[in-house]
């Protein structure tokens, strides 16, 4: 089984999916996040910074990553999140406007100036679309999504607003219905997601939940700590 763990931001995808792996011994597939491979892909700037290209960019070069990692993983696999992520992350930023945080006015002014340009970045935007929903339909055989249940992370890396995060997890949720692909939704809290998952896909543990928890938000937590000290030290050797 190949199941992809779906939602949008901080619904909990990375730590759960940490969680699972460690308690039942199926393993995980991720990609890098975009803010760790923003400083290779577009050099000195900040994912609020990037452009429609640069952001293709970014979601191409995390869909490569995944795609490799996927295949490396075999035939089963609980997956960090899904190929349609990349895609949903800039299609929705292409809707809301460039930089989601931007006020009203400031996103009705920058609306004005890329009119001349939207129908390019929309073409491009839908390619990217048709590629990871034939890829999405020809390898997870389930999806797990996450609604929307926790405050948005405040680290400082998450250029979204809570109205770009709905409008994320609908898109997410009109994709799979779209692709027919199987989902089921696991609210509530880790433990809870965790015997909803396994119980649902007849999984069996292998590993005290409450331990894998215990240990998934401590690797998570110190995993999140090295990318930013990794992040910080390329920012200073490009500004050096």
């Amino acid at each position: 089984m190949k199941i992809a763990i779906s939602g949008t931001y901080s619904t909990g995808k990375t730590t759960l999916t940490e969680a699972l792996a460690l308690a039942t011994g199926v393993q995980r597939t991720q990609a890098r996040t975009m803010r760790e491979i923003l400083p290779d892909a577009v050099p000195g700037k900040t994912l609020e910074q990037c452009n429609v290209y640069e952001l293709m960019n970014l979601g191409l070069s995390r869909l490569s990553e995944r795609v490799v990692n996927e295949e490396r993983a075999g035939e089963h696999y609980f997956s960090d999140g899904s190929c349609l992520h990349e895609w949903v992350y800039g299609a929705a930023r292409l809707q809301t406007g460039i930089n989601p945080a931007d006020g009203n006015l400031l996103l009705a002014l920058k609306r004005l100036i890329g009119m001349p340009f939207a129908a390019t970045h929309i073409g491009y935007m839908k390619a990217f679309g048709d590629v990871v929903k034939r890829h999405a339909k020809n390898t997870y055989t389930h999806f797990v999504h996450l609604p929307v249940e926790f405050d948005l992370v405040a680290d400082g890396h998450r250029p979204v607003s809570e109205s770009f995060r709905k409008l994320s997890n609908d898109l997410l949720l009109s994709t799979l219905q779209e692709l027919q692909i199987p989902y089921i939704e696991a609210g509530g809290d880790l433990s809870t997601r965790i015997h909803t998952i396994t119980d649902h896909f007849g999984i069996p543990l292998k590993m005290d939940p409450e331990l894998a928890i215990e240990l998934a938000v401590k690797k998570v937590k110190a995993e999140a700590i090295e990318i930013e000290n990794h992040r910080l030290a390329v920012l200073n050797t490009q500004q050096a």
